[in-house]
């Protein structure tokens, strides 16, 4: 795949919506959310309520799907995403 290929999110994921920790306000979640914990705007099916609202954290939009990220699987973005938090947090 190209480097400027666009990946699709995979349905029913939501990895990126709860693997990595967001110091954002989301609404329902003023203080963001602690990697780990999903998010309280992803649905039962794993789509976002608030995907292409004002609301929506900018960490959210810029957290673009990628084939190293996304893997062929959802434990193998939230593994990626949870190594990637442990080597940048504080």
């Amino acid at each position: 795949m190209s480097p400027s290929a666009t990946l699709a999110c995979r349905p029913s994921c939501g990895a990126c919506c709860t693997a990595p920790s967001i110091t954002s306000p989301i609404p329902g979640m003023p203080d963001g959310k602690p990697a780990g914990v999903r998010c309280i705007q992803l649905a039962d099916d794993n789509r976002c309520k608030i995907f292409g609202q004002p609301q929506r954290p900018a960490f959210c939009g810029g957290l673009q799907p990628s084939a190293e990220m996304c893997g062929d699987s959802r434990e193998h973005a939230v593994h990626w995403l949870a190594e990637l938090e442990r080597l940048t947090a504080p």
